[in-house]
């Protein structure tokens, strides 16, 4: 028997779950405000929209002959540390988006669906619907549904203000369509689409270098510091689909951590390197003043950051691609072509042109 119970939860000055620092009525009010932000990427596929214990999507096997599902998971990283440094929470969730479908169409895959989960020290319904807010955008600019996901809140664990963001995602892709090294051949163009910024990769350094600074000031740029480092990571997988519809495509590459050193060799073959010139780039105004501001060697820039392309296509010709995407407005280039490479020589990317 537990009826009578000195802890039975309805005794006068009992513990409540409201007392242990959870807000379940602010959790209401936050469910209340994303259900819209979810909705408005939503088409006939999604089925009983957000509420259930889970997400549910009509997915039409028989638009495909040989479907592959393909997965992928991210987070934003320490960037949140700076939106919360600067209480602006409207883009990180943007920039959760990018790092899952821009993973998602590496071997091309047309991103369906989106997850977010969302731990916080304190729920604040606003600033959840900021970020929200953000995860529903990157959604609808890269053409897939925002069918669930989770918020909750972490008393005593992080600290009040604090908060962290991960993305899950599903796409799919034809069998015999799949991206991937066993495509690349010697000769291939290293095509790059321009980044715009940092992306989220980097932030480590970038906060060691920027933790004493004033961010409201521009530090020789053309606005303010904490402006440039918070701009959102941008979103590949539209132009991407679009490449492989028309044009011939052996390889994508997705340029997070590690840079281009650390990301192409990925989707070369064994036997197979790239030369890619590092003088062909735009480095990014905010990038050129991190390296200033920290003193950075610039082998170690092109080790962390994208330098200026966050995404690269592996290609037959170039002409093709440089054209779809100039029609597209995307102002991409040749940076480099796929070599021979021994194996257990140097590093198989090589950078020349390096300042």
């Amino acid at each position: 028997m537990i009826s009578g119970s000195p802890s039975a939860p309805d005794e006068p000055g009992g513990l409540s779950y409201a007392a242990s620092g959870v807000d379940l009525g602010a959790a209401d009010e936050a469910i209340a405000r994303i259900g819209p932000l979810a909705a408005r990427t939503h088409g006939p596929q999604v089925l009983g929209g957000l509420g259930g214990f889970g997400g549910l999507f009509a997915f039409d096997a028989g638009r495909y002959r040989r479907p592959v599902l393909v997965s992928a998971t991210d987070g934003v990283g320490t960037k949140l540390e700076l939106a919360r440094a600067l209480a602006r929470h409207d883009t990180v969730g943007l920039d959760l988006v990018a790092m899952v479908v821009d993973d998602l169409v590496v071997p091309g895959a047309e991103p369906l669906f989106f997850l977010d989960y969302l731990a916080v020290g304190r729920l604040d319904p606003g600033h959840v619907e900021q970020v929200v807010a953000g995860v529903s955008e990157g959604c609808a600019i890269a053409g897939c549904a925002l069918i669930g996901g989770e918020t909750a809140e972490h008393p005593g664990v992080m600290p009040v203000d604090g908060y962290d963001l991960a993305g899950f995602g599903v796409g799919v892709v034809e069998r015999e369509a799949v991206l991937g090294r066993r495509r690349v051949r010697p000769g291939d163009a290293v095509i790059a689409l321009p980044s715009s910024g940092l992306h989220s990769n980097g932030y480590s350094l970038a906060r060691r270098i920027v933790e004493e600074l004033d961010l409201q000031a521009p530090h020789g740029l053309d606005e303010p510091l904490g402006d440039a480092l918070l701009r959102p990571s941008r979103i590949y997988a539209r132009d991407c689909l679009a490449l492989l519809a028309a044009t011939d495509v052996h390889a994508l590459c997705h340029v997070t951590g590690g840079g281009i050193e650390g990301n192409l060799p990925r989707v070369l073959p064994e036997g197979l390197g790239a030369a890619v010139d590092a003088a062909t780039f735009a480095v990014p105004p905010v990038l050129v003043t991190l390296q200033r501001l920290g003193g950075v060697a610039t082998a170690e820039m092109w080790r962390t950051f994208n330098m200026g392309a966050g995404m690269l296509v592996v290609a037959p010709e170039a002409d093709p691609a440089l054209a779809l995407l100039a029609d597209r407005g995307v102002d991409a280039w040749v940076c480099g072509r796929v070599v021979e490479h021994t194996a257990g020589g140097p590093d198989p990317v090589v950078l020349a042109g390096l300042a």
